[in-house]
Order: C-alpha cells, then sequence, then structure tokens
C-alpha cells in the first residue's frame, strides 16, 4: 500500500508524473502488456490441475513455478516497456519534443521508470489475486485426491498469506532489472537490452555460487568474482525457494533488509541513467 501510494502521489503531484501515467496507459494499451496477462494466468491454470509426481509436495511446486511465471512476464513488460517508452522514443525524436517543455531530463526518466513500475504492478495484481485463488483451490484439491480430510477455509488461509512477501519480493527483483533497463534503454536498443538484462538476471541469481567461487586460490579468478558479485545486484536475495520448500514465512525483517538493499541498488541504477542520459544528442 505505501508504494502504491508513493506512486500516485509521483503521478498526479510533480510534473514528472504527466511522463508516468502517459508511459502507464502507453504500456497497458500494448499488445505485450495483455499477452503477458493471459499467458500468466494460463501457465497458473495448467500448474494447478497438471501433475508433478513430486511425491505429495505439488502445491510447492505450484508456489515455485508460479512465482517464476509472474517474475519472467513481468521482467519482460518491464523491460519492453522501457525500450519502447524510452529508446524507441529517443530514436523517433520523441523526446525531443517532450524535452522542449518544462520538463528536465531527470524528471523524464524518473517518470518513464515510475511508469514502469506502475506497469508492472497493473499485471502483479490481477495475476496475483488468481494465483491466491489457485493456492486456496490447490490445497483443498490435494487433500482431495489424497483421500485426506478437507481442510477448511482457515486451514487454507495459511498457504496463501505465505505467498504474499513471495510476490513483494519478486516486485522487487523486476524493480531491480527495471532500472537497469531505463538505464540500458538511454543508449541501446530493445534487442541489445535483452540481451544484456538477461545475462544480468542468470548471473544475479548465481551471486552465491560466485562468492563460494572467490574462495578459490586464483587470484584473477577470486578477484573477477568478487567483483562480479559486488556490481551486479544479488538476486538471490529475493528467490523464496527455501521458504517454500521448508512450508516457513519470510521473516519481516529480511523482507525490510530485501527491499532496503533493492532501494539502494535501484537509486544507483537510476543515477546510471541520469548520467548516460544527460550528454545524449537527442536532435
Amino acid at each position: 500500500m505505501i508504494v502504491i501510494g508513493g506512486l500516485l502521489a509521483y503521478s498526479y503531484g510533480t510534473k514528472g508524473g504527466i511522463i508516468a501515467r502517459a508511459t502507464t496507459k502507453e504500456a497497458v494499451r500494448q499488445p505485450v502488456f495483455w499477452l503477458s496477462v493471459t499467458a500468466t494466468i494460463v501457465f497458473l491454470l495448467i500448474n494447478t490441475w497438471l501433475p508433478f509426481f513430486s511425491l505429495g509436495e505439488d502445491l510447492k511446486m505450484l508456489k515455485e513455478c508460479g512465482l517464476t511465471t509472474i517474475l519472467i512476464c513481468g521482467l519482460l513488460i518491464a523491460t519492453w516497456t522501457a525500450s519502447t517508452s524510452i529508446a524507441d522514443e529517443i530514436e523517433g525524436k520523441t523526446a525531443m519534443t517532450l524535452l522542449s517543455k518544462p520538463i528536465t531530463r531527470r524528471q523524464f526518466i524518473l517518470g518513464k521508470y515510475i511508469g514502469i513500475l506502475q506497469t508492472v504492478l497493473l499485471y502483479m495484481i490481477p495475476v496475483s489475486i488468481v494465483f491466491g485463488l489457485l493456492i486456496f483451490y490447490k490445497v483443498g484439491y490435494d487433500a482431495r485426491e489424497s483421500s485426506k480430510e478437507i481442510p477448511t477455509a482457515l486451514q487454507r488461509l495459511p498457504d496463501v498469506i505465505q505467498m504474499f512477501p513471495g510476490l513483494v519480493l519478486t516486485f522487487l527483483e523486476v524493480a531491480i532489472l527495471g532500472a537497469i533497463s531505463v538505464a540500458i534503454s538511454t543508449r541501446l536498443p530493445f534487442v541489445v537490452n535483452m540481451a544484456i538484462c538477461f545475462p544480468i538476471y542468470v548471473i544475479g541469481n548465481l551471486t552465491p555460487q560466485l562468492v563460494q567461487a572467490g574462495a578459490i586460490k586464483f587470484e584473477f579468478v577470486a578477484f573477477m568474482a568478487k567483483l562480479i558479485s559486488i556490481v551486479l545486484p544479488g538476486l538471490e536475495w529475493f528467490n523464496m525457494s527455501t521458504a517454500i520448500s521448508t512450508g516457513t514465512m519470510v521473516p519481516p525483517i529480511y523482507l525490510a533488509t530485501a527491499t532496503l538493499y533493492a532501494l539502494c541498488y535501484i537509486a544507483a541504477s537510476i543515477l546510471l541513467a541520469f548520467i548516460l542520459f544527460e550528454d545524449r544528442d537527442l536532435a
């Protein structure tokens, strides 16, 4: 609620908010947005009834597959929107028209980023509701298939509530990669943007392994491992597979720490976007 309130306050209370609202409206009209929403819901529905042959752990598999699906489609929306709303506008000289009005380059970049976050939120709200309902149903479905006593609504709620921190962490991960995509979009087109963001996503989730590699005696390997783990985002922070596999809730202190880390990395990425866009020739 705090995030939604902050985004609305920026959108309707600042000059950059005009850019943010326009970005969100344009992104929601794109086929990619609705294709992502539809694809996510279809995959969630398939995973609900698809047997995973996981020896009674189908619910955990549904949770993991669901969060991964929401994450990937959210990243696609964020990257696509960043490229179409920044890179394409720069190439099409639309950005020059906007900046001829009383809007600074920093307001332009920040407005675009806020618009992207709003678009991701508009995507995540409906799919998260569907995801929660399917988890609620899946608890009873698995009990019925196993000839166990059908759990009551109150008994099903803990499994649904467990996913809310996961959805928050997913949004934070998309927000980080969205900020990186915005910085890249100030200089490079969509294809290159995707080609850079995908390795960052993969390597970012391998940060713990890179840190372990840093213990290797070869100095060059250790140096490169530490450098990559420092420069690239540690996306492993936002993976709740361990919590799902053990059936535990993500502690509030962990969620707060991950949020602080995400805010710091987002701020650094947007600052980089300011620097890259400041001397970009728009003519």
